[in-house]
C-alpha cells in the first residue's frame, strides 16, 4: 500500500469571502498565502492549508497553467478542528471573548486533551484542541 503522510489542504465553502477573510485573519490571526475573487489559501501551523471558496465560485473545472482542478463545492455547517497547545487554551477563550465570538461548547476528553468549539460567520463548527484528543494527538 502507498504511504499517505498527512492532511495537507482542508476545503470550507463561504457565502462572504471578505467577511471570511476578516475572521480568520483578525481572529484566528491566521496568515493568507493565497486569495483572489473565488478562494483564499491560509498557512495552518506551517503544516497544513486552510481554503476557504466563496460558494459556487468552484463549480467548474479550473484550467491552470499547469493542469486543471476538477469542480467542487460544499453546503451546510461543516466542522473543523485546530491544534492548540495546551498552554495556550485560557488565551484563545479570552482572545474569542474579546472579538464578540461565543464559545458554544468545551470538552474534557479522555486522553487529556481539551476542546473549545465555536462557530464562524458562515456557521461552520470550529474546534481548537489541546493534545490529548486522539492516539496520534
Amino acid at each position: 500500500m502507498p504511504t499517505i503522510t498527512g492532511v495537507l489542504e482542508s476545503a470550507l465553502y463561504v457565502d462572504d469571502l471578505d467577511r471570511a477573510r476578516g475572521f480568520y485573519e483578525a481572529v484566528l490571526g491566521l496568515r493568507a498565502m493565497f486569495g483572489d475573487d473565488k478562494m483564499s489559501a491560509y498557512d495552518v501551523g506551517g503544516r497544513s492549508v486552510l481554503l476557504l471558496f466563496q460558494r459556487g465560485a468552484s463549480l467548474e473545472t479550473a484550467h491552470l497553467p499547469g493542469g486543471t482542478i476538477p469542480p467542487h463545492d460544499g453546503n451546510g455547517p461543516l466542522h473543523l478542528a485546530l491544534a492548540i497547545p495546551a498552554s495556550a487554551l485560557a488565551a484563545w477563550e479570552e482572545r474569542l471573548s474579546q472579538a464578540d465570538v461565543a464559545i458554544e461548547g468545551r470538552t474534557d476528553w479522555p486522553r487529556g486533551g481539551h476542546s473549545l468549539f465555536f462557530r464562524d460567520p458562515d456557521g461552520h463548527l470550529l474546534e481548537l484542541a489541546t493534545p490529548g484528543l486522539w492516539p496520534t494527538y
